[in-house]
């Protein structure tokens, strides 16, 4: 096992299942230095994490359960959060007893093998896979690796504005992001570059179409309605209309030179938009350069990735 996967990627693996399945295996593994998963089922009180494994016991010393911890710069909420949860780890030692053998896990070694073989070699403008552990009002963390996280600030997320990272994503869910910098070994991650341009965006769109749109956003000229995550038009006003809901919209005009969308707003329909994984134009590989704007627009939306 050589790629370093966000935590909870490889815990139903045939490798991973196969590498836990006897004492032979695990040994094995142990040698190779494999970096594995399982589930942490119980913490204790002095915070060492016991590890769902199928033929033994398995346990993460406090030390271990965190890269950080046996510093103090990372507190003991790193190590409780994780029960329930997946946790990736390598295998330190066997420790045979009366009762049987228990496998001493270290969840720090493996994240440490991350940070020194991938994260170190990271550039600004790679595109990455991620997966949301947890959202603030100002933006989403994310494992990009055995459990270590980058934030994803909120305006970097989509083109279209968004009050809470929650309207778009929900906790678990895999995605894709590009790392926009990179500091004193801390990533910030983007989003939005991934999801398209907004000619690519508008081509899905046709005038005359009646299409399902969310409501972003009420001003008193009018609502913004967002058709895709990277694109929004203009509606005029009606009763009733709640951010947050979803509509039927008639596409009355698109204007790549102004980069604008009409619309007239058909129904709403008082639902909220409930997030699905996003749809990506761009998965995998290095960026220099996401141009948004049309190339006959005199406005340039542009993001140089240095």
């Amino acid at each position: 096992m050589t790629s370093f996967l966000p935590e909870g990627k490889r815990i139903d693996t045939a490798e991973n299942l196969t590498a836990l399945s006897s004492f032979e295996n695990m040994h094995a593994a142990m040698e190779r230095g494999d970096i594995l998963e399982a589930r942490a089922v119980l913490c204790d009180h002095d915070h060492n994490l016991k590890v769902d494994l199928p033929c033994m016991r398995g346990v993460i010393p406090r030390e271990e359960g965190a890269l950080g911890i046996r510093e103090g710069s990372v507190r003991d909420i790193a190590v409780i959060s994780r029960v329930g949860r997946a946790v990736c780890f390598v295998i330190k030692e066997f420790i045979r007893q009366e009762n049987g053998v228990t496998a001493v896990l270290s969840r720090a070694d493996a994240q440490q093998k991350c940070a020194d073989r991938y994260l170190s070699r990271l550039h600004i403008g790679d595109v990455i896979p991620a997966r949301i552990t947890h959202l603030e009002p100002f933006g989403a963390f994310c494992d990009i690796g055995c459990g270590l996280v980058a934030l994803m600030p909120i305006d970097a997320i989509s083109v279209s504005r968004i009050e809470h990272p929650d309207e778009r994503f929900t906790v678990g869910m895999d995605i894709y992001a590009v790392v926009k910098s990179i500091t004193d070994h801390r990533v910030t991650l983007s989003h939005k570059e991934l999801l398209g341009t907004w000619t690519e965006n508008a081509a899905r769109f046709a005038v005359g179409e009646t299409v399902m749109g969310v409501i972003r956003s009420i001003e008193n000229y009018g609502a913004f309605v967002e058709l895709m995550p990277n694109l929004a038009g203009l509606a005029e006003l009606r009763d009733n209309l709640r951010v947050g809901d979803t509509a039927a919209v008639y596409i009355k005009s698109i204007i790549p030179q102004k980069m604008k969308i009409k619309l007239i707003i058909i129904d709403n329909f008082g639902e909220p938009h409930v997030p699905t994984v996003p749809e990506y134009f761009i998965t995998h590989g290095h960026m220099e350069r996401f141009t948004y704007s049309p190339p006959e627009c005199n406005r340039l939306i542009e993001t140089e990735f240095i």
